[in-house]
């Protein structure tokens, strides 16, 4: 099993919560929140996170993107623990699994919206197993022509945030784009610091990430202005919706994005900035534990 816990890579899991979390603490603050709703949007998160995963796994290695020189815990399928042939038949069965919980999630939870709410909806999550599987693999993958750090914000953002505050409160509110734009940065944040990362070895092998395209001097300062940005949209949301001193714990993580940029400006080798990977991911899980005590509270 350790293989495929490894190719799981249950570290992104936290980031991947943290949009849906946001949604559920902003819906929480309205009054109208429910835990099956939930508990069915975490878990079909996490099917789809590990979706992404495994095809990712199983991409770049059919695609020759894994290579020695890639820094960065080893793939399952480029070092033979797992056969491409049954991480293709994983990526299926996650799929359709995927597919049954967000299905079960939208009978649920909108019940008494509009109809065509459903298929909107329905739609969306189609589009999110789509993208999960095409970031690495298939014939034209958009992860190697840099539009992963689109895609991020767009899923772990806007769509994972304004998605599950409305499958609880049935109200589209465009007022919370501030917020899950701050949640969706932060998270191209984790994949620009992976991207730096492995800068020298995706320049060898084609896959044009922002940090290839832009060299390593712009990718920095790139990884600054997305912390900043990120810092700022959720700072001008709460003094439009400033409802006490308490809305101001969130400030409390921005140290750690500090923190975290300095050190992708200071670092150099590949191994010195894998744990900041982790350190960011973390630091966007209590941003919004934070955000969220601040809305509800």
């Amino acid at each position: 099993m350790n293989p495929w816990i490894e190719a799981a890579r249950p570290r992104t899991l936290p980031l991947a919560l943290s949009c849906i979390l946001m949604g559920c603490f902003l819906a929480a603050s309205t009054g109208r929140f429910s835990w099956l709703v939930a508990g069915l949007s975490v878990l079909t998160t996490i099917l789809l996170q590990v979706l992404s995963n495994f095809a990712n796994d199983y991409g770049d290695a059919v695609n020759g993107k894994d290579t020695e020189l890639r820094e960065g815990p080893r793939r399952a399928v480029h070092s033979g623990h797992i056969q491409a042939s049954t991480m293709l038949k994983a990526i299926i069965v996650f799929s359709i699994l995927a597919l049954i919980s967000g299905i079960s999630l939208l009978i649920i939870a909108l019940k008494g919206a509009p109809a065509n709410v459903f298929w909107v909806f329905l739609g969306i999550g189609i589009a999110c197993i789509i993208a999960a599987i095409t970031y690495t693999a298939g014939k034209r993958p958009y992860g190697y022509v840099g539009l992963g750090d689109l895609s991020v914000l767009i899923f772990f953002g806007w769509v994972g945030v304004l998605g599950s505050s409305y499958l609880h409160t049935h109200v589209w509110d465009w007022g919370l784009l501030l917020p899950a734009s701050s949640c969706g940065l932060f998270a191209v944040g984790v994949l620009n610091i992976n991207n730096i990362r492995d800068i020298e070895s995706d320049k060898a092998t084609g896959k044009n990430s922002i940090p290839v395209r832009l060299g390593r001097e712009k990718a920095i300062a790139y990884h600054w202005t997305i912390l900043i940005i990120g810092m700022l949209c959720v700072s001008v949301y709460t003094a439009e919706h400033f409802s006490g001193y308490t809305s101001l714990i969130f400030l409390l993580s921005f140290p750690l994005f500090i923190k975290n940029g300095l050190a992708i400006s200071r670092l150099k080798k590949a191994s010195e900035l894998d744990p900041y990977l982790k350190q960011m991911a973390l630091s966007t899980l209590l941003f919004v534990i934070l955000f969220g005590i601040g809305v509800v509270l």
